[in-house]
């Protein structure tokens, strides 16, 4: 099925590539696992038995777990700047009360994902959302989610950093963190050079498949090959850009555990 929202970095043209790695392990029943679920694309797109799905992102793990009792979206939602930015404010106070692993959580994280600039989803230094409104011509809003429920209630959703991952011997680890470029604040903390050699090395260690993609940038390729990764570089189109460049990027690929 398709992604459920538009996600940045979100790696649905990857599913045909990644669908042949995954699928000798298929019949095994083998568990999906994603420290960086994102927009869903490949899970999705990979329809395993059984999944792992975890991102720091608690708002986005939120609006999974409301999909999972089935969720519907009764109230109105507008593409008007000042509804926008109103509930924009409202979101960030529940996010300063705690109050985010709820229905309405959801319902406001999902409007303002489809409202806002380029669909990006970005936090400050105090964990508040910050996008501004994105002026899209029209949306088309979706008021339930009715269609994903029996897919993804069978599937394990969790929280929290990569480290902390009960992992299986047999997992299929498939690591797409943010990109190695200046952006990488999905989340308040944001995602580090630090990160990305704190997730080489523990992806190293995992004795199941594993399979990690990034932007190919000189020193992710020199990571990754310092640790012995069979690297794969492929094009990718761009999906989201500040400036309107649509010029392909080239992705890499690390494997480890896949013949």
């Amino acid at each position: 099925m398709n992604p459920i929202i538009k996600w940045t970095g979100g790696k649905r043209w990857l599913v045909p590539i990644l669908k042949d790695l995954f699928e000798p392990f298929r019949e095994a029943s083998t568990r999906l696992v994603e420290p960086f679920v994102g927009g869903m694309a490949i899970a999705l797109g990979l329809n395993p038995k059984a999944t792992l799905l975890n991102d720091a992102n608690i708002h986005l793990i939120n609006f999974y777990e409301q999909i999972k009792k089935g969720f519907e979206i009764k109230s109105p939602l507008h593409n008007n700047k000042e509804f926008y930015y109103q509930t924009r404010e409202e979101f960030n106070a529940l996010i300063r009360k705690r109050k985010v692993q709820s229905k309405k959580a959801a319902t406001i994280f999902y409007y303002l994902i489809r409202t806002g600039y380029n669909g990006l989803c970005r936090f400050n230094s105090l964990g508040e959302f910050n996008v501004p409104f994105g002026q899209h011509r029209s949306i088309r809003y979706k008021q339930d989610f009715f269609e994903y429920q029996p897919i993804i209630k069978k599937w394990n959703f969790v929280q929290g950093d990569f480290e902390a991952l009960d992992l299986k011997k047999t997992d299929f680890l498939y690591a797409d963190p943010p990109y190695d470029v200046e952006f990488t604040k999905y989340q308040s903390e944001g995602f580090s050079w630090e990160d990305q050699v704190r997730l080489a090395h523990w992806l190293k260690k995992h004795p199941g498949p594993v399979v990690a993609s990034n932007q190919a940038t000189d020193r992710i390729l020199e990571l990754y090959r310092d640790l012995k990764f069979k690297i794969l570089t492929v094009s990718a189109p761009r999906r989201i850009s500040c400036n309107g460049d649509r010029t392909p990027a080239l992705e890499m690929l690390a494997l480890r555990g896949i013949v």
